[in-house]
């Protein structure tokens, strides 16, 4: 990322260190990942960030060096595993879009979607497309993953550790690996069967979305009819992720209870709709998910097509295309075609 925000001055190396008030081998050092710069000194980390606006670099790049200082700690808990599990970063903080997306492209090497336009074309030479982990590398993280996910308990942040490690673990999706998580994660459905909100509702959540990544959309499109449609506070905690996941609340959290805010505070409205609208993902089950927590946003604030007509433009061709042919549950064409509705009325 570091390489990127330079390149988007653009300056070489030799040039972006004498403009930064380093020596060569230390910029080397933070793009190479020789020296992690999540290990530098806050204030000069501060400033770093700072000089790098003034000198010109794309904001939207520089943005995203916290999320993928953020991956790095969780690959390098991977590699180097802390001694109590408490400390792991996995257990720490809930994880955003952002970081998620950072670590699938150090292990899948498919780049995240905020750097869409934004990654050059590959030059001749030594420099890597992409931050892909060595195979070694990305073997030990993913068996770190499954040890973790087995051995996190209750209580002391077990759970998050837990939840985090056994999603983060989908992403491998060699056979044998594929089949231990979808195993693992069959084993957690008792949890779809619960109505509502419970205080297990975050880690139901995660079992559904995982096993839609594996390619099984039906158990998130129970989630979202027995778990979340029609539960006032279920559907807050829907909406409260939702705004975290996508960067709509800047604090990280240490724990699930940020959900439970069914005042809603704390994230703009206007902010979610963008990052659903432009985020919005086509996936059986996932659309269904994007679908219901549209309709529900614009439910909760029915005033912001008004607010946005760029995006509210956006959000029709975008529902109107689902309607016309997209794979969608009855529930999500039924509520899709009420936004479609108010959505073409606006004016």
């Amino acid at each position: 990322m570091l390489r990127l925000a330079r390149e988007s001055i653009p300056r070489t190396q030799a040039a972006m260190a004498e403009a930064l008030g380093v020596d060569l081998g230390t910029l080397q050092g933070w793009e190479s990942g020789r020296r992690p710069l999540a290990n530098t000194k806050a204030g000069a980390l501060l400033s770093l960030r700072r000089r790098l606006a003034l000198l010109g670099a794309d904001a939207g790049v520089v943005g995203l060096l916290d999320p993928a200082m953020d991956a790095d700690q969780i690959i390098g808990a991977a590699l180097e595993p802390p001694e109590v599990l408490e400390l792991h970063p996995l257990a720490s903080w809930v994880h955003t879009r952002d970081t998620a997306h950072m670590l699938a492209w150090a292990l899948t090497g498919v780049a995240p979607f905020a750097l869409a336009g934004r990654i050059p074309v590959p030059r001749r030479g030594p420099a890597a497309a992409a931050p892909l982990l060595a195979a070694g590398d990305r073997g030990q993280f993913f068996e770190h993953l499954r040890e973790t996910a087995e051995s996190a308990r209750q209580g002391a942040g077990g759970v998050l550790l837990h939840r985090q490690a056994l999603y983060l673990a989908s992403y491998d999706r060699g056979p044998e690996a594929a089949s231990w998580t979808a195993h693992a994660l069959y084993a957690r459905r008792g949890l779809l069967v619960r109505r509502g909100w419970s205080e297990h509702w975050p880690e139901a959540r995660s079992t559904a979305t995982a096993l839609a990544r594996l390619g099984d959309p039906q158990p998130l499109l129970d989630f979202i009819e027995r778990s979340l449609a029609g539960d006032d506070t279920a559907e807050a905690a829907n909406l409260n992720y939702w705004a975290y996941w996508l960067g709509g609340i800047r604090l990280p959290q240490s724990d699930d209870g940020f959900m439970r805010d069914r005042e809603l505070t704390g994230w703009d409205p206007v902010t979610l709709l963008r990052g659903l609208v432009r985020g919005l993902h086509y996936a059986p089950g996932y659309v269904d998910l994007y679908a219901h927590t549209l309709w529900s946003l614009l439910t909760a604030y029915p005033w912001l097509p008004q607010a946005s007509g760029v995006l509210a433009a956006e959000l029709e061709e975008r529902t109107g295309r689902l309607l016309d042919g997209g794979v969608i549950s009855e529930r999500s064409r039924h509520e899709l075609g009420a936004l479609h509705y108010v959505l073409r009325d606006r004016t």
